[in-house]
């Protein structure tokens, strides 16, 4: 069992049709809780009913809330979902809402600094406040994990390059680490060599990168790691790559070998991925049962 925190957003990705709890760190913090480790979020909700109901799922799932601040003028968080007809979602983004306004606390720095893992994403940083307190409790983590998650406008390739920066590990997936490594220079084609590239432009020892149905690579210690994917029905694709990088974190905090982590990581986001909304329950042996396959 590991201690881990997850700082950012929390919010409601509102379909046509509903809405569900999401927000990539809550959906990291909600796989890792159900993978069995101690699990802490730092994120702010509005004075509301849809912040409260945030909470309370979290909560119900075991995740620690003492930390989720509640502002008193943002409303929550909130994300307009469009699904095309392969399943792909595309997000609209409400502005500014209370997790752009996440305070720097005492608390937080604490929780910060007895965990084995600091997992944060890069939309959080839009926004000044909770750009410059994320940054502040990077100085304290012992082990920082960075989810890149590019959704325009919401990014800066200054910003993105100091998380990478300070980061130990890495997560794109396909389209993010081309269109960053163009911005920096690449000009190869080559996965293997974007990720080399990028590797010596962050110093990162630790990159993974998620490929869609082709499945995912995973650069660790200088060995390149790969699964092809499983073949599945996608629902919708929202909060899969969360999910794989719980399991994929799990994984490698508690000293998995590399590929049977990426393995069982790629099996929990295909699962994810053939289902509805970003939290949906797993078993063990549908787990079992893809990789076996």
């Amino acid at each position: 069992m590991k201690n881990i925190v997850c700082f950012g957003e929390v919010l409601w990705d509102v379909f046509p049709t509903h809405r569900k709890i999401g927000g990539a760190p809550l959906n990291v913090a909600l796989r890792l809780q159900s993978l069995g480790n101690t699990v802490s979020i730092i994120t702010r909700i509005g004075d509301d009913a849809p912040g409260k109901e945030i909470v309370d799922f979290a909560a119900k799932h075991g995740v620690n809330v003492d930390e989720i601040q509640v502002d008193q003028t943002l409303q929550t968080g909130a994300v307009k979902v469009t699904l095309n007809e392969k399943g792909s979602a595309s997000y609209d983004i409400n502005f500014p809402r209370a997790w752009d306004n996440i305070q720097l606390t005492e608390r937080a720095k604490e929780k910060v600094q007895g965990s084995d893992a600091f997992i944060f994403g890069s939309l959080v940083a839009r926004n000044e406040t909770s750009r410059d307190t994320l940054y502040g409790l990077l100085k304290l983590a012992n082990y920082k994990i960075l989810d890149i998650n590019l959704r325009k406008p919401h990014y800066t390739l200054e910003v993105l390059s100091y998380l990478m920066q300070q980061a130990d590990f890495l997560k794109f997936n396909d389209d993010e680490i081309f269109e960053i490594a163009s911005a920096l220079g690449a000009t190869s084609k080559s996965m293997e060599d974007i990720v080399l590239f990028m590797a010596e432009h962050t110093h990162s020892k630790s990159i993974c990168v998620t490929k869609g149905r082709h499945g995912a690579l995973l650069y660790h210690n200088n060995t390149f790691y790969y699964n092809n994917g499983f073949k599945i029905i996608v629902a919708d694709t929202v909060g899969a790559g969360d999910s794989f990088l719980a399991a994929l974190t799990d994984k490698l905090l508690k000293g998995t070998p590399p590929q049977k982590a990426i393995d069982f990581a790629s099996a929990v986001g295909a699962i994810l991925a053939s289902k509805a909304g970003a939290n949906p329950d797993i078993e063990q042996r549908e787990i079992d049962g893809f990789i076996n396959s």
